[in-house]
């Protein structure tokens, strides 16, 4: 199972195994993660799950689509490197992802 460190804004990291097929914010749902609000369920409808991708994944991810980028609009203080954790479905390949989160979601 691949593993995902969560960093909270106050610097606090959980590294927790989340299944291949659920997305990175089910992962932290699931872990009881505070920091991912997920307040629409993952239908990127808001921008509550909203995190800042380490550099070193940025190349590594899927690149954003349409609908995540204009929701990434509504988020706190989005960067080059912001994504939203419902958008990033967990394979093998993620397996070591760092993502943190900002300090309040909105």
């Amino acid at each position: 199972m691949p593993k995902i460190t969560y960093i909270e804004h106050s610097g606090t990291e959980h590294t927790v195994d989340v299944a291949e097929g659920l997305t990175v914010m089910e992962g932290a749902v699931t872990n009881n993660i505070p920091g991912i609000d997920a307040d629409c369920g993952g239908a990127c409808a808001c921008s509550t799950c909203h995190v800042y991708v380490d550099p070193a994944w940025v190349d590594r991810l899927p690149p954003r689509e349409e609908m995540e980028s204009d929701m990434l609009d509504f988020a706190y203080e989005p960067q080059d490197n912001s994504r939203l954790t419902c958008q990033l479905k967990v394979t093998g390949d993620l397996d070591g992802l760092v993502v943190r989160m900002p300090e309040k979601q909105i």
